[in-house]
């Protein structure tokens, strides 16, 4: 039976290993009582998941009434909830752990109606694996209800080298979990794993292995709904605010509660906005600047030479908090582009070119930057990956 279950962990693991086995993520134990994953109503008849978690002593996040199922009343949207609850409410936030080894690159959270309640499930991009049953609402009703967690399942806390991360595991024991719903372990007749992100439209992707490296250190994600990352999307200002904070917290704490105090705010990011603490906190922290008249906004695209901009002002972050001289050391000869002469970012550009090569030439070709360009989600997430792969190789 040992030799059995071991084949049987070994078969599931290999699923991520090409793109988890370089990132040591851990986890620490969360309070239950502190923490509710919710399934919030949303477009008519869907529902999405929402993960919400108390910070002891403050003000009421949520409240739950009834009984299958459970109704909650999420308190938190009537209120600035800045210091007082925690919330995820996508894939960037919350993913499955099983073993002490991360799924988020293998399964996909998803809610769905089933015989008349919703059931929270991991849904395998590898067809040949088992769909797992992470919780259910138990009853069906209109509005905001509690996903109960199937026996096994618990919440736990993302780690990076001992820092917290904002992300949310549900977390198993492989074992347990296929015995409580009724499943066989897995076996040696299991087919073989495939490897990477399984995003299909990045397989081309001269960017493919950086994209799947940021995917797996919860720097970005891909899109649920149809298993694709979409490469060539540009990427608005608050996304790439979100990518980058996210990112750098994998290198040290984080912590968007901590604002100094008068330091402002935009006059187009409202306190609500899902992005608002981030931009807050990067603003408060000299990583973004916003524009002359006071506006940040959120929802333009930004482009290559503003992606540039906050890229510089994290890594001088991240070294001063390493107690590393700020100054971007030169790792390699500067890119002498063909357009950025006379450009406002011109001297940037070409610094972040030496600094591990993250300035590079559009699509990797030519000489030619192009800095107004808006930046790609493929770029972007190589761009982040190679900023802070050459902060921590300063660290050593």
């Amino acid at each position: 039976m040992k030799a059995r279950l071991s084949i049987a962990l070994t078969a599931l693991m290999t699923l991520g290993i090409t793109a988890t086995a370089a990132v040591n993520f851990d986890e620490q134990d969360i309070e239950q009582t502190q923490v509710v994953a919710i399934a919030r109503p949303y477009g008519g008849n869907k529902f999405d998941l929402l993960v919400l978690e108390q910070i002891p002593g403050k003000q009421k996040c949520w409240s739950e009434s009834g009984s299958n199922p459970v109704m909650i009343d999420p308190l938190l949207l009537n209120f600035d909830f800045t210091g007082i609850c925690r919330r995820a409410t996508d894939s960037n936030g919350y993913s499955i752990r099983l073993d002490g080894r991360d799924f988020g690159l293998d399964y996909i959270l998803r809610i769905v109606e089933r015989n008349g309640e919703l059931y929270l499930v991991g849904t395998p991009r590898d067809a040949r694996r088992p769909e797992l049953v992470v919780g259910r609402t138990r009853g069906m009703q209109t509005g905001f209800m509690k996903i109960i967690l199937e026996p096994g399942w618990r919440f736990s806390r993302r780690t990076f080298e001992g820092k917290s991360l904002g992300h949310f595991y549900f977390s198993g024991k492989e074992a347990e979990v296929l015995a409580a719903a009724g499943r066989p372990p897995i076996n040696e007749t299991t087919p073989p794993p495939t490897s990477g992100a399984g995003f299909q439209d990045i397989s081309g992707d001269i960017y493919k292995t950086e994209i799947e490296k940021a995917i797996a250190i919860g720097v970005v994600a891909g899109f649920k709904e149809d298993n694709t990352f979409r490469p060539e999307n540009p990427v608005t200002r608050e996304q790439f605010v979100s990518m980058i904070i996210e990112g750098m917290g994998t290198v040290t704490k984080i912590n968007l509660e901590e604002i100094p105090p008068g330091s402002g705010s935009f006059n187009d990011v409202d306190a609500t906005r899902w992005s608002a603490k981030k931009i807050q906190w990067a603003r408060a922290n000299g990583i973004v600047a916003g524009k002359a008249n006071g506006e940040f906004r959120p929802t333009d695209p930004i482009t290559r030479a503003e992606l540039m901009a906050i890229l510089k002002q994290a890594a001088t972050y991240l070294k001063t908090q390493q107690k590393q001289a700020p100054n971007l050391a030169q790792t390699k000869t500067p890119v002498n582009f063909s357009d950025t002469s006379g450009h406002w970012a011109a001297d940037l550009i070409t610094q972040m070119s030496g600094f591990c090569g993250v300035a590079s030439p559009l699509n990797e070709q030519g000489s030619a930057f192009v800095p107004n360009d808006p930046a790609r989600r493929n770029y972007a997430a190589a761009a982040i990956v190679r900023t802070l792969d050459c902060v921590k190789t300063a660290k050593k």
